[in-house]
């Protein structure tokens, strides 16, 4: 696929423009909740004012990342190196900024937890909890646009930056790439594609905000921090799904990175919630069957529909790592029919070989 590019100085002219709205937004972000006490509340006003903001940075970053790897030459390099297609790129770009909002959302769950769950469990609060409920909130609605536009792209060939940059010259992108006139398909497409990747996403950027904003009862952080720190696999997800995309899956550091996921995955997305019922029922003075019969019956579904479908993520990323540590991958089957087939046109040569000798002899 080619894509219409500027000049130089026009790409960095783009770069340095989505660089500072970037950074522009964050600090300004900062600057909103820097000079708040620890059990302040924030205003609907503050809050809207951190979703918007957090909109602009999400949504910058990836088009910061994708305008770097397709517009620039050290970009060019990389793509040329790894035969990265367009796709490819943008579905790198959308796991480096989840990658980005995870760091955010652990340190968060961090300092809400040093707080809360130190003091009263059930009762002590951080702005910080509902600071980045604000913020955050935003990042789940632009990954929905974000995966969705990495869809096209693995399905299409549909050229996403053709009418955003309307530039002299063109570069192909790689040799995968060529141009393709194909239908683009529709968002309820990618919706009966992704169910529940997108219902996740519904439910932690909708309901999820608005149980930690609105909701709780005036209930404490505690038991939000530790959701936050749910998103401490998620640079090991991101990572993961880089490196195949780099076609790096047989090296060391796939591997261990799996092992390192899996073990995240398992401690903060797993066993996180049931741990969190054991510690309010610790601080409720119930046994834990107790403790979780006493709970609403919406908090109950909550937790449920949170829950499951880690359950779910965590069985697909276990089969995957049986696959690469104990059985073999699809690439490694790919090598085994290769050589089995080039072993095969070699036997056959040389019994060619061998009857064309018989056959001199006999003459």
């Amino acid at each position: 696929m080619e894509l219409t590019i500027s000049k130089g100085h026009h790409h960095r002219k783009v770069i340095c423009v989505l660089a500072a709205c970037n950074a522009g937004a964050l600090a300004m972000a900062l600057n909103l909740v820097v000079g708040l006490n620890p059990e302040d509340k924030i205003s609907i006003k503050r809050g809207s004012m951190l979703t918007a903001l957090g909109l602009v940075y999400f949504a910058t970053l990836f088009e910061l990342i994708n305008v770097a790897a397709l517009f620039t030459g050290a970009g060019a390099r990389l793509r040329h190196k790894y035969k990265l297609s367009c796709g490819e790129v943008l579905d790198i770009s959308n796991k480096l900024v989840s990658a980005v909002q995870a760091a955010f959302s652990c340190v968060t769950g961090a300092i809400v937890c040093a707080w809360s769950c130190t003091r009263d469990f059930m009762r002590s609060s951080h702005f910080m909890s509902e600071a980045y409920a604000w913020f955050g909130a935003a990042y789940f609605f632009y990954d929905i646009w974000s995966m969705y536009m990495v869809y096209v792209h693995m399905t299409t060939n549909v050229d996403y930056f053709r009418r955003r940059f309307r530039l002299a010259r063109t570069e192909a992108l790689s040799s995968g790439d060529n141009a393709t006139n194909i239908k683009r398909p529709s968002f309820f497409a990618y919706c009966r594609h992704e169910p529940v990747i997108l219902m996740h996403h519904l439910f932690i950027g909708g309901f999820g905000f608005l149980v930690i904003v609105y909701l709780r009862g005036g209930l404490g952080d505690c038991v939000f921090s530790f959701v936050y720190l749910m998103e401490l696999s998620t640079p090991c997800v991101s990572l993961r799904g880089v490196l195949a995309r780099l076609r790096r899956k047989r090296s060391r550091l796939y591997r261990a990175n799996g092992l390192a996921m899996l073990a995240a995955f398992a401690l903060c997305r797993v066993a996180a919630l049931p741990y969190v019922c054991l510690l309010y029922a610790r601080a409720a003075d119930l046994s834990y069957l107790q403790a979780i019969k006493s709970l609403p019956l919406g908090c109950k579904i909550s937790i449920s529909i949170l829950l499951l479908p880690q359950f779910y993520w965590f069985y697909l990323m276990s089969v995957g790592a049986v696959k690469v540590f104990l059985g073999t991958t699809s690439e490694d089957k790919k090598a085994m029919i290769e050589s089995s087939l080039k072993e095969k046109t070699n036997q056959s040569e040389l019994v060619s070989e061998l009857s064309s000798g018989d056959t001199d002899k006999r003459s």
